[in-house]
């Protein structure tokens, strides 16, 4: 065992951070998960926080019981790579945790020291940088949203004691992971405008040279590359690895989930594809990397830029190449809300739990819901039962007069509205388990709907997308996985393994450090040569998938286009409400 080379994948979701001890061929050999914590305000709901103490602390616990559970010697292990939510994590200038709740301990030293992506406190600080009319947000969709790092810095800057700021330097949680773990900064992979931080409030950032960011010098690493001089002693020794094993720069999760899924081979029926993927065929392949909220990845040669979608950005995985990042803010969070809230959410657990009485199946996160066979399938043996009974083929039809728009924490892409809210229409006096059952679909069919508006939007812009590549706990939900295919028209092709696709990638980032690190004192690497090894390496490791394609009937189809009709309707119908509802309060 000990002749093989193997490599660590770190991914820290929004609930848990998950390591994954991998072989050169993507294998995954064992896994750890460890819950994080989440703190909330109870009477503010915007606000998330977390801590990257507790996170590393999760980190290391589910490394050191990968390394005990393989019995891999750790000079095996040449390698690793982080991935992480797009969050923001605070520390001194020397690494140590700032605090971030408001108040009195607000930029005090204090282990609450990251806003998370859901966070929603920065609105204010998202329309006055939106209000700049600045270049920069050509390549955020036209709108910065309140959910990226940018606003919610201010923020801190507008309710910080100024001394207290000044000691601040900010991160991206999966940069902090790097950093934490080699003690070099890593930047994230993009330029900065002077005249932008300086318009919206943030000169010191541009007068200490983008220190404060991790940038100076505009110095900046791409997906993979080796950081620093590779684990640090400390670090080392808290993961039980050996100081110096190779780290690659790391990445936002769902970026991740792209390298874990796009460059997938499939099956159709039992049959493998003799498609091999290329770099070129990635730019037709969305990755949707589908969990808590859902993002939309496609790459292309040149940028494209889309309104209310995030980029495009250069170099964010691969160096020459372009990304564009559309995404849901709440899918699987909504389908667990939508489950848990209703009154007959108790009666559907008792019998999903009876259905197997074995089955230790009980929690009512979403994780579980979604990827849990005893509950989806109560679901769908009701569906089912209603459509025999209401003599129809379909649970389209079966619920073709009940809208759901899915908004319910504001809109990322493609309206780029952290003001558009949920609604339902359609609703009947009833709070039994056949209503949960066609509010659970409305829930699938909206996200759905969702999703072709984003895909829309991006191939009106300049994409050619024709397939959609899952990750994430949603993947599991075969309902929801045909709804895609037969609401945006297209194939959608399933990972091997729905919960590995963002740690593999993780771990392809790791392996790719290495090679690099050994390789790159004895080669002068060109952008395109830099590429296509990454790229090989995604198809070297990568399971094979599950392609499905579209099955809808002519009926179906005329309802599932009806229904986006109706589903745009609403985006319209809402703004005007609200437009109307302001005007009288002014």
């Amino acid at each position: 065992m000990s002749s093989e080379n193997y490599y660590i994948g770190v991914d820290v979701g929004t609930g848990s951070a998950r390591v994954s001890l991998l072989k050169q061929d993507g294998t995954i050999v064992t896994s750890s998960v460890q819950d994080t914590i989440t703190h909330r305000d109870p009477s503010d709901h915007r606000i998330f926080e977390q801590s990257t103490t507790n996170i590393w602390s999760c980190i290391t616990a589910a490394v050191k019981a990968c390394i005990s559970d393989s019995q891999v010697p750790i000079a095996s292990v040449k390698g690793l790579g982080f991935d992480a939510t797009c969050s923001l994590a605070v520390t001194d200038l020397h690494g140590e945790p700032v605090s971030v709740t408001r108040g009195d301990q607000l930029g005090e030293y204090g282990d609450r020291n990251i806003v998370l992506w859901a966070d929603h406190r920065a609105e204010k600080e998202a329309d006055l940088i939106n209000g700049t009319g600045s270049v920069v947000l050509d390549y955020v969709g036209g709108k910065m949203s309140l959910e990226m790092e940018i606003p919610k810095i201010l923020w801190l800057k507008r309710h910080m004691e100024p001394t207290l700021f000044s000691r601040c330097q900010f991160f991206d949680l999966p940069d902090f992971l790097t950093y934490r773990a080699t003690r070099k900064t890593r930047a994230p992979a993009t330029g900065w405008e002077s005249d932008f931080f300086t318009a919206i409030g943030l000169g010191e950032l541009v007068e200490k040279g983008y220190q404060p960011i991790g940038a100076a010098k505009r110095n900046v690493t791409t997906a993979g590359m080796p950081v620093g001089n590779g684990l640090s002693l400390e670090a080392a020794q808290e993961l039980g690895l050996l100081e110096g094993t190779p780290v690659g720069s790391g990445l936002i999760d769902a970026y991740a989930g792209w390298l874990g899924t796009v460059a997938a081979r499939y099956t159709e029926k039992g049959v493998l594809s003799d498609i091999i993927p290329s770099i070129r065929e990635s730019q037709h392949r969305l990755a949707a990397v589908a969990g808590t909220s859902t993002c939309h990845l496609v790459q292309s040669a040149e940028g494209v830029f889309v309104p209310g979608v995030w980029g495009p950005y250069k170099d964010p995985v691969f160096p020459g190449w372009w990304m564009n990042e559309g995404g849901q803010s709440s899918t699987g969070q909504l389908i667990d809300f939508i489950l848990t809230t209703h009154p007959a959410y108790p009666q559907l657990v008792e019998l999903g739990c009876n259905r197997e009485k074995a089955s230790t199946f009980v929690h009512a996160s979403l994780y579980h819901i979604t990827s849990g066979p005893n509950i989806t399938l109560v679901l769908q043996e009701m569906l089912d039962k209603l459509c025999a009974e209401g003599g129809v083929e379909s649970v389209t039809e079966l619920t073709k007069h009940l809208h759901l728009y899915p908004d319910l924490h504001g809109n990322r892409s493609p309206i780029a509205d952290a003001r558009m809210r949920g609604s339902i229409f359609g609703l009947e006096l009833a709070s039994g388990l056949p209503d949960l059952a066609r509010k659970y679909y409305a829930t699938l069919e909206s996200i759905s709907l969702q999703t072709r508006h984003i895909i829309d939007t991006l191939n009106a812009a300049g994409h050619h997308i024709t397939s959609i590549y899952m990750s994430g706990g949603q993947a599991k939900n075969l309902l929801l996985m045909q709804l895609f295919a037969d609401v945006c028209g297209m194939p959608v092709v399933l990972p091997a393994e729905d919960s590995a696709a963002v740690v593999l990638g993780a771990a392809m980032l790791g392996r790719f450090a290495a090679e690099m690190q050994t390789q790159v004192q004895e080669t002068r690497w060109t952008a395109e040569a830099q590429a296509q090894a990454l790229w090989n390496i995604m198809v070297d490791m990568t399971p094979v998938g599950t392609l499905i394609r579209p099955a809808a009937s002519a009926v179906v189809k005329k309802l599932l286009e009806a229904k986006y009709k109706i589903f745009r309707e609403s985006i319209e119908i809402q703004q005007r409400w609200r437009k109307e509802m302001d005007e009288a309060t002014k």
